[in-house]
C-alpha cells in the first residue's frame, strides 16, 4: 500500500471514529484535518490549483458534493477513500463547518492573456452564447458570481486550472450531479477555446467582500432544470 493510501486509511480511522466518539472539547477543526490537508488550512485554497477553496462555500453545495464523491457521481479516489463510511448527517457537518468559516480571499495572481480571450471569457461568464443555447453563467452563480445560497457555489477565488479541469471533467463524464445534470450539459456546449477563456477570466476577477454566497436567485427562473437544486430543497 502506497504510502498516501496509508495516510488516507489513517485519516479515514480518524474521521469515522470523530463521527461516533469525538468529545466536544475537540471540535470541528480537529476533525477535519484530513480536510485540510489538501485544502488548506481552515480550508482555504493551496498553492496547488487542484484543490480548491471550501470555506465560505453554501453548506447546501458542499453537502451535495460530499455526497457525490462518497457516492460515485465525482470520481477522485482519495476524496471517495476518505467519505465511504461517513453518514449523512456526519456530511452535513463537515459541510455546515466550512460554510460557517469567514475567511479573506487571496489577491487574484496576474493573469497574462490575449484582450480577445478575455473578452470571449467575459462575455460567456456575463451574457451566454444564446446563438448556441449557452446561458450565462451568471444566471445560476449570481451577479457578483459568489454563488447563491444554499446550492450553488460561487466561481471567484478558483485557480485557471481548477476551472478548466472541472469543466473538462463535466464534459467526459468524469464528474456528475443529480439528474438533470445542468452543469454537464452546459459544459458539452463549450469548446476547449470557450473552457480556457471562462477559466482565463474568472482567475483574473477579484472577490467582492468577503465572498459571500447571495441570499437569493436574482433571476425569476433558471435557464434549464438543475438536478442538484431539486435534491437539495427536497432534503
Amino acid at each position: 500500500m502506497g504510502m498516501l493510501r496509508l495516510l488516507l486509511v489513517l485519516y479515514l480511522s480518524l474521521l469515522a471514529s470523530g463521527a461516533q466518539a469525538a468529545s466536544a472539547d475537540e471540535g470541528m477543526a480537529a476533525r477535519v484535518l484530513a480536510c485540510t490537508a489538501c485544502h488548506g488550512k481552515e480550508g482555504r485554497a493551496t498553492p496547488s490549483g487542484y484543490f480548491p477553496r471550501i470555506a465560505g462555500k453554501p453548506a447546501g453545495y458542499l453537502y451535495q458534493q460530499l455526497l457525490n464523491f462518497r457516492d460515485g457521481r465525482r470520481s477522485y479516489p482519495q476524496m471517495s477513500y476518505l467519505l465511504e463510511h461517513l453518514t449523512d448527517d456526519y456530511l452535513h457537518e463537515i459541510a455546515g463547518y466550512f460554510a460557517a468559516l469567514d475567511l479573506p480571499y487571496a489577491t487574484p495572481t496576474n493573469v497574462t492573456a490575449p484582450a480577445a480571450l478575455l473578452q470571449r471569457g467575459q462575455q460567456l461568464v456575463r451574457e451566454g452564447d444564446a446563438d448556441r443555447n449557452i446561458p450565462a453563467c451568471v444566471q445560476c452563480h449570481g451577479q457578483a458570481m459568489t454563488g447563491v445560497a444554499p446550492f450553488v457555489p460561487g466561481l471567484l477565488g478558483l485557480s485557471r486550472d481548477y476551472v478548466s479541469s472541472q469543466l473538462g471533467a463535466w464534459q467526459t463524464g468524469q464528474r456528475r450531479a443529480q439528474s438533470p445534470d445542468c452543469m454537464a450539459r452546459i459544459a458539452r456546449q463549450l469548446t476547449a477555446g470557450d473552457v480556457n477563456a471562462v477559466a482565463v477570466w474568472l482567475a483574473a476577477q477579484p472577490v467582492p467582500g468577503q465572498g459571500r454566497a447571495a441570499p437569493a436567485f436574482q433571476v425569476k427562473e433558471l435557464p434549464m432544470p438543475c438536478g442538484s437544486i431539486n435534491a437539495g430543497a427536497q432534503q
